[in-house]
């Protein structure tokens, strides 16, 4: 660890003070607790057992980061001995090393993972949504690997720091644009599905990724495209909310920013892009490659419509992926209708203009997704927003949520309750009185052999079916000078969870309003687990920073924030 003097520097400008009688803030909105800058950073694709199963016990091997458990750390419900030595998978979990970083994407269609849990058993995994190819095994074990504190250090370095929940899931089952609807909604029903601008189908139920529809970046290009299939949401979401409150906030992703605005007719382009895995070796022939591996080091583009959660909806989208008019209007209303590029927001938060609510999605090569990023990669992005975000005068009334869209189909032990049944036939075909299944009778990377997995049971009569939750269980982090320190919650969370904490830190109500909807038929925010018992509002916050080194996930520098 290095002292504060090699990056007092860096740190000079910084405030110490503290608001912690009228919580008012630079968004002039009052607040129920001392928060007034929420960032949300919605990663990609794991499962809480992938990055914190071992937690906190690190295999430290030579040449890696070593990671050493704080004394009295309290434990997960993580890969107790007997799920690591008898499982009752094809396979049993082990350790992926540091060098193993990349691997491939593996199974997270709505269906699939529903199968993996196989009515609660939890023991179809390599069978429903595993995948083999390379970054994976040839025999399918893959999908029970996980990584510990030597690869995933700077996630275990926060949570030692503070607050980690061990209990919250998916809202509901399937891939990342599911995720991001129930981020910012706590809804996927109330879908217009359409095609070249036409409307296709209305009042669907999205489960799985489509492009926004009049994205001039995603699939449709502007509603121009004859093939692509999008999606418009019509319901409200948080921005709705927080518009009427006049409460600042944004959406700031990487590679939003057009290469080529939109010009007679023509939609703008988004063509940044990155080298994925900068720094992470090729895969090993662990994975079965006879050659020489393939190269991952391919150019991935930055921006990915169907995480682009707010487009979906006509009142908060930005088709034509304006910029702001002004810095100073960034997280008001404007053109750019609260759609900003990830740079946006490093230049707000610079310029000590950070919205009340700021949701970040890192570029395709940093957001944690298996194949076109890694944990790895991950980290370093995660580090450069926690160590701006430490270093800015907003720090002391700031939260921070780390949460992920999905579980990308990888091993975790614990089913969540189910409290929204579906039994869509054809996409829920897990009805009560059908067989749960041998798990030695299904093929590897098989899930069209799986008939039925007895899972989501029978909705109530009017629910919204293809809207199966809770899903897998994935990890939640709160990082904030209010934030408990070293601390595992247990409280059962899930996505929309911190859609509610919005919703009664700036009292806004819920999505679907006052009225109380049909069972089935609401909003998840209304049922949402609370997250404040990862907070301790009564005691004074806590004045120490924690600054880590992007590359390797130690700390440079651990202790209180010096005044200017």
């Amino acid at each position: 660890m290095t002292h504060w003097s090699s990056l007092k520097a860096t740190l000079a400008a910084v405030g110490a003070s503290l608001i912690l009688s009228s919580f008012a803030g630079s968004s002039n909105a009052a607040t129920a607790t001392p928060i007034q800058h929420l960032v949300i950073i919605f990663q990609e694709n794991t499962s809480f057992d992938r990055y914190f199963g071992a937690y906190p016990y690190a295999s430290n091997p030579s040449g890696e980061p070593k990671f050493t458990a704080k004394a009295a750390t309290p434990s997960v419900n993580g890969l107790s001995d007997t799920l690591l030595t008898a499982n009752p998978n094809l396979f049993q979990p082990f350790r992926l090393d540091r060098s193993e970083a990349y691997t491939c994407d593996m199974d997270h269609n709505y269906t699939d993972e529903q199968k993996a849990f196989n009515g609660g058993l939890m023991n179809l995994f390599v069978q429903a949504t595993g995948h083999v190819g390379l970054g994976c095994r040839p025999g399918g074990s893959t999908i029970m690997g996980y990584f510990d504190g030597n690869t995933v250090t700077s996630l275990w370095t926060y949570a030692q720091s503070y607050a980690l929940n061990d209990n919250s899931f998916g809202s509901t089952f399937g891939p990342s644009t599911i995720g991001a609807l129930n981020l910012v909604s706590g809804q996927t029903g109330g879908a217009d599905l359409y095609k070249k601008g036409v409307l296709q189908m209305k009042n669907t139920t999205v489960f799985a990724d489509h492009d926004p529809a009049f994205d001039d970046c995603g699939a449709d290009q502007g509603g121009t495209s004859a093939t692509a299939v999008t999606a418009r949401l019509t319901g409200k979401n948080v921005g709705d909310l927080l518009n009427a409150q006049s409460v600042t906030w944004g959406w700031f992703q990487g590679g939003f920013k057009p290469t080529k605005p939109a010009a007679g007719g023509s939609p703008a382009v988004c063509a940044t892009s990155h080298k994925a895995h900068p720094g992470v070796p090729n895969p090993s022939p662990l994975d079965g490659q006879t050659k020489p591996p393939t190269d991952i080091h391919v150019t991935v583009a930055d921006y990915v419509p169907h995480h682009a959660a707010f487009m979906f909806y006509a009142s908060t989208a930005n088709p034509h992926h304006l910029p702001p008019t002004s810095p100073a209007m960034i997280g008001h209303s404007d053109q750019a209708n609260h759609q900003y590029d990830i740079s946006n927001f490093f230049s707000a938060l610079s310029a000590g203009n950070l919205p009340a609510v700021s949701y970040l999605k890192a570029p395709a090569y940093e957001d944690g997704h298996p194949g076109n990023s890694d944990p790895l990669t991950e980290q370093t992005y995660l580090v450069q927003v926690m160590n701006a975000l430490v270093k800015s005068s907003e720090w002391s009334t700031t939260a921070v949520f780390i949460q992920w869209d999905d579980s990308d189909g990888w091993y975790d032990h614990v089913p969540g309750p189910i409290v929204n049944p579906s039994a869509s036939a054809g996409v829920d075909s897990f009805i009560p009185d059908q067989p749960l299944v041998n798990p030695l009778t299904a093929t590897i990377a098989d899930p069209a052999g799986i008939k039925t997995s007895g899972i989501c049971g029978t909705p109530a009569q009017g629910a919204v079916v293809q809207r199966c939750g809770y899903g897998p269980r994935l990890p939640f982090l709160v990082l904030s000078p209010y934030a408990r320190v070293n601390f595992v919650d247990h409280s059962v969370i899930d996505q929309t969870s911190s859609l509610r904490f919005i919703e009664d830190n700036w009292d806004l109500g819920f999505i679907d309003g006052s009225a109380t909807p049909a069972a089935g038929r609401g909003s998840f925010d209304r049922i949402a687990g609370s997250v404040t018992n990862m907070f301790d509002f009564e005691k004074t916050p806590n004045k120490n920073v924690l600054v880590l080194d992007g590359n390797t996930g130690e700390i440079l520098f651990a202790g209180p924030k010096p005044t200017p």
